[in-house]
């Protein structure tokens, strides 16, 4: 029995070693982008763990809420307007992001119905139930929705999907709960 050698041609040889340097290079950028997506994810679930949280379970969303509104901060995650409400106490008022360039956190917000629960965890954990009353959209000028209604509630702010205009989800404070 003769074994015969495979003699590769120059080409052949080439071609190997491309394919193998893209192949090298495409594990290296999954791997990259897995590892990025991880320390995004840990970065997260630090921000949850300390601040509040505001979440919709009927969207799946779910936030941290960091204090102030400026670019820096929604880029992380909500932002507390300062000078608005406390948690379950005046007109607490949040803004994110609703865009596949920042933060997605609002997204799904454009499919809210009235009567959802919008649940807000303390920094302890605690729990302040609100519900959906009612939805609509205003121009960014629009400033009276931050105003101190006389009551307890929740108000969400987000872009519409142009961008346009803003949307705006009121909640009311359930009133029933023993915190």
């Amino acid at each position: 029995m003769s074994e015969k050698k495979r003699k590769y041609t120059k080409k052949q040889v080439i071609l190997l070693i491309a394919g193998s340097l893209m192949l090298l290079a495409g594990l290296s950028i999954i791997g990259f982008m897995g590892i990025r997506k991880i320390r995004r994810e840990l970065h997260r679930q630090k921000l949850m763990r300390e601040n509040v949280v505001v979440e919709i379970p009927a969207l799946r969303i779910k936030a941290p809420v960091l204090e102030g509104t400026e670019q820096s901060v929604l880029r992380e995650g909500a932002g507390h307007f300062e000078g608005t409400g406390a948690v379950g106490e005046g007109n607490y008022c949040i803004a994110a992001h609703s865009s596949i360039i920042y933060k997605e956190y609002f997204n799904n917000l454009k499919h809210v119905q009235e009567g959802m629960q919008i649940l807000l965890y303390r920094i302890d954990k605690s729990c302040v139930t609100y519900t959906v009353s009612e939805h609509f959209t205003v121009n960014p000028s629009d400033t009276w929705i931050l105003d101190d209604c006389g009551d307890d509630r929740i108000t969400l702010v987000t872009c519409t999907d142009d961008g346009s205009q803003r949307l705006v989800v009121v909640g009311l404070l359930n009133t029933q709960e023993t915190d």
